[in-house]
């Protein structure tokens, strides 16, 4: 199967990817992959994706290959448990300059991972398994929550999120949709 994007053509094998059939494909995305059954389809190095179970309804994730996991910032976050399970708590604030609007989320703690950063500093972190969905599709990933305050995007999607779904074009930008900040209501003066 073959897909072109910006005169490049891609070929790829079928994926396991689900698009969500009540959700209208990006702009341009239909005619390009006319034809094409399930292919690889190419998104760039950063886009808006929505954490739905978790309650995060747009959030900007920087696309890293060179990150084997994917992050979700938390500014801090509380381990309990419920039913014999650990589950954490956490709050973030999903726009970066929208430092009033803060989320609480919960969910079930997956495992516990060691992670090294970009500085190469260790952190022990929980990690949580949430459905991402990006351009109408939808599929389940793993996170860590860690502290990304002092970082430019909220949210680091991995290798191991995007592998066999996704090409990813470090050349573009937002190629699976426009901002989702407006999903959020609009800052009180």
């Amino acid at each position: 199967m073959t897909v072109e994007s910006a005169g490049i053509a891609y070929v790829s094998e079928p994926t396991s990817l689900q698009l969500d059939a009540d959700a209208p494909l990006p702009e341009g995305l239909a005619e390009k992959t006319r034809g094409v059954e399930t292919p690889k389809f190419v998104i760039g190095w950063r886009e808006w994706l929505a954490l739905p179970d978790l309650g995060i309804l747009g959030i900007k994730a920087k696309v890293d290959t060179g990150a084997r996991t994917s992050a979700l910032h938390t500014h801090d976050y509380r381990v309990f448990q419920r039913e014999g399970e650990d589950w954490v708590r956490f709050h973030l604030h999903p726009l970066r300059r929208r430092q009033k609007l803060e989320l609480e989320c919960e969910a079930r703690v997956i495992d516990y991972r060691e992670v090294k950063d970009s500085g190469g500093h260790i952190e022990r972190r929980p990690f949580i398994r949430a459905r991402a969905t990006i351009g109408g599709f939808s599929w389940e990933i793993d996170l860590s929550l860690t502290n990304r305050e002092g970082m430019k995007f909220r949210m680091l999607l991995g290798r191991v999120a995007v592998a066999g779904l996704f090409i990813v074009d470090p050349a573009c930008s937002y190629l699976m949709g426009k901002s989702l900040a407006g999903q959020y209501s609009p800052p009180h003066p």
